[in-house]
């Protein structure tokens, strides 16, 4: 199907990516090729594919380094009859985070689950990285597509400005604005007040979460490459939430 002006398939796939804390994670059985679904944390890499810390001792971490075809189901959690909400069927294979990026999935996955902190450096924990290579959209009656990851997927090249200021970035923005964090949550996106903190940003948007309200993802108006850009960019988010706020 084709999208409408109401329905942009790419962006419900990039918001879910960003937002699902918590996802239904199927692998292959070892020896058996059986399938196994469980229940697993999620984080999300800057270009928006999952982030994974699990156990070796895990029978689905056991699974996938046999094999590393997986499939996650990543999905609304809107009251009501859940068949109603968005949700995604993401294939990929799984990758076992090297030395060189797990310092990046490390940051990334503590800033949205915190209470990992406990068990993050034991010996049997590892991050994966979900490199998509298909996904289904079920987006609600007659809104059902197939994407490749290209068109959800944000492109990082040229951003490595951005990529490298995002640290200092998400604590600027958590020590010294939360009132615009949570200008942004209730005034642009119209979320609940709350406790909003920013737990990431990358050349498309910024990702907040607040303990008692979720998570919610604000796109930039334009694509963001610069550190100085990004700067900008939020300040004018900034004035725009507060000349709505009256």
């Amino acid at each position: 199907m084709q999208p409408t002006a109401d329905f942009d398939p790419s962006r419900v796939t990039r918001s879910l990516l960003r937002r699902n804390r918590q996802g239904a994670l199927a692998t292959l059985t070892v020896g058996t090729g059986a399938p196994y679904c469980s229940l697993v944390n999620v984080a999300s890499h800057p270009d928006g594919s999952p982030i994974l810390l699990i156990s070796r001792l895990a029978l689905h971490t056991r699974n996938l380094l046999a094999d590393p075809r997986v499939s996650l189901m990543l999905d609304e959690r809107a009251p009501g009859d859940p068949l109603e909400g968005a949700r995604i069927m993401l294939g990929g294979t799984a990758e076992e985070a090297d030395e060189t990026e797990r310092d990046l999935l490390r940051r990334r996955y503590l800033g949205v689950h915190p209470t990992a902190q406990v068990f993050v450096d034991f010996k049997d924990f590892s991050f994966f990285r979900v490199r998509p290579t298909s996904l289904h959209l079920v987006a609600g009656f007659g809104r059902i597509i197939d994407l490749a990851p290209e068109q959800y997927l944000t492109d990082l090249s040229g951003a490595e400005s951005v990529l490298e200021a995002e640290e200092g970035a998400v604590e600027h923005m958590n020590a010294d604005h939360r009132d615009a964090l949570n200008l942004y949550a209730t005034k642009l996106l119209g979320a609940e007040a709350g406790d909003w903190r920013c737990t990431g940003c990358d050349p498309g948007g910024i990702d907040l979460q607040s303990e008692t309200s979720g998570a919610l993802r604000l796109d930039f108006p334009r694509r963001i490459v610069t550190s100085m850009d990004l700067r900008k960019v939020l300040q004018e988010l900034a004035e725009q939430a507060r000349t709505l706020d009256g």
